[in-house]
Order: structure tokens, then sequence, then C-alpha cells
């Protein structure tokens, strides 16, 4: 019973994360159509800038903070300075993203080597939680919980301020958006802003659990694409509750069945693509 426990919580934490770095990738793709395969690499780079903070003394709260304000703007300059020069240019947008996470990969190599580097838990939540004779990683818990309130201030952004109107309206026909005034410059590097923003903040989450590692990039990103194709493009309640059955399939996949992990994990992508290629959650488009 306590095993099915741990891979429970194992898979809600993954979830999380996978929500905290997916929501970031739906919402650029939703609103400017590029498919940012940079995205694992912020996330990564995310890990790294934790890690150091932590190894220097920082604790993981301080070390969240400030991965959110460096990927953010890392992600503001490659929006600014490279995609918006590739603007209508669509592969070459994704030849761009593409060669920037090599970039960044080699990037990560040089300056903190091949090794990877852990990332200590709190202490405070180093102690697991005793609950009816069970036991519980209380990490894992917090890495829910804190999904579960990003998931909250993201809807209450997109549901309630003009930001988020304006976003929406983006999505759903930039076009239109532009001729009643929305600043779509501004809007885009935002938006991109903050989807960098929420993969740093998974990156710092994900240290402790995945340490921080060359390839991590390449482990996360495929997960977030399936992710964003099962849950449909721009949803975010679709992104939510796609995060949390990729979490749950790849998890059990991988402790079940090893050698059957990723075509039981792909799978439900390929027939989502074949029957319902707008998503879960996704709107159909004319």
């Amino acid at each position: 019973m306590q095993i099915w426990i741990i891979q429970t919580l194992n898979s809600l934490a993954l979830g999380g994360l996978l929500f905290m770095l997916s929501s970031g990738f739906a919402l650029i793709f939703g609103l400017m159509r590029i498919a940012n395969l940079t995205h694992g690499s912020l996330f990564m780079l995310g890990t790294y800038v934790a890690a150091s903070l932590v190894r220097d003394g920082q604790n993981l709260i301080v070390a969240g903070i400030v991965s959110m304000l460096v990927i953010a703007v890392i992600g503001g300059l490659i929006e600014r300075f490279i995609l918006r020069r590739l603007s209508g240019n669509s592969q070459g947008q994704v030849l761009a993203t593409l060669g920037l996470s090599f970039i960044a990969s080699d990037f990560c190599l040089m300056i903190w080597g091949g090794d990877p580097i852990p990332i200590q838990t709190p202490s405070i939540f180093q102690t697991p939680l005793q609950f009816l004779g069970m036991t519980f990683p209380t990490y894992r818990l917090v890495v829910v919980i804190a999904a579960l309130i990003a998931a909250i201030l993201l809807y209450l952004l997109m549901e309630r301020t003009k930001l988020g109107a304006m976003i929406r309206a983006g999505v759903d026909d930039m076009n239109m958006a532009r001729a009643v005034g929305i600043p779509a410059s501004a809007l885009f590097t935002t938006v991109f802003c903050l989807g960098a923003a929420l993969a740093g903040l998974g990156g710092t989450l994900a240290g402790p659990i995945f340490n921080a590692y060359p390839g991590l990039d390449a482990d996360m990103l495929p997960l977030a694409l399936i992710v964003v194709i099962l849950g449909g493009v721009g949803s975010l309640l679709g992104t939510f509750v796609a995060s949390f059955i990729v979490g749950f399939i790849y998890t059990f996949g991988i402790a079940l069945v090893p050698d059957l992990a990723y075509v039981i994990l792909f799978l439900p992508m390929v027939v989502v693509i074949a029957f319902k290629p707008q998503g879960l959650f996704g709107r159909v488009t004319t």
C-alpha cells in the first residue's frame, strides 16, 4: 500500500512541475503560434540557477524568486531580439529556438560541468508526514500545493485582469485584437516573460527531486509537448488536467512496465491527434 501512495505522490508532484512548465509553453504557443523549443532549456537553466544559489547558502524561496526573474529576463531577450525578427517565419522560429536549446545545453556544461548538482530539500520539509500509519514525502506535497497556487493565480490573471483579457483576445483572434488597439508587441514580450518565469519556478521546485543535470531539458520538453497537445492549445484548464494525466501515466508506466513506458505515454497523444486534434479542452477553430 505504501508504495502506491508514494507513486501517487510522485505522479502528482511530476504533474505539478509539468503544469508550471507547460502552462507557459501553452500560453506562448496559443498567443504567438511559436513552438518554443527553448522552453525546456529555460526550465533547466532555472534549476541550475537555483542550485547555484542554494549551494551559496540561499534558501529555496529566495532561489526560486531569483530564478524566476533571471529566466524571465532571458525569455524577454529571446523574444525581443530573436523571435520578433523572425515574425511570420515559423520554420525560422522553430530552428532558432532549437538552436538556442543546444546553445543553452552547452552553456550549462561549460559553466556547471557534466556532473549532477544536488539541491538539498529545505530542512523544514525533510521530515516525512505521518498519517494513519502511512508516511508521506512532505516536499512532494509542497510541490503539488505550489502548482495549485500557481494554477489559481494564473486563472485569476487570465479571467479577472485586463492583461488576461488581452491575452485571451489575442489567442482567439490576434488580428482583431490588434484592430481594437491591443499593443501586440508589448503583449508578446509580457507573455513570453511570464511563460519563462513559470519555467524558471518549475525548474527551481524540481531541483530537490531531480537535481540539476545536463539533459534535464530534453527529458522535460517532450512531456510538456504531450501536455499541450492533450490539453488543447491556449487552454489553461486543459493544460492543468493534462499535466496530471501525463504525470500519472509516466510515473506508473515506468514503475509497472518500464520497457513500454514511452509507448503508454505517447499512445494517448497519437490517439488525440488522430481523433481530437484540438485537444481535450481545446476549441475547434474555423
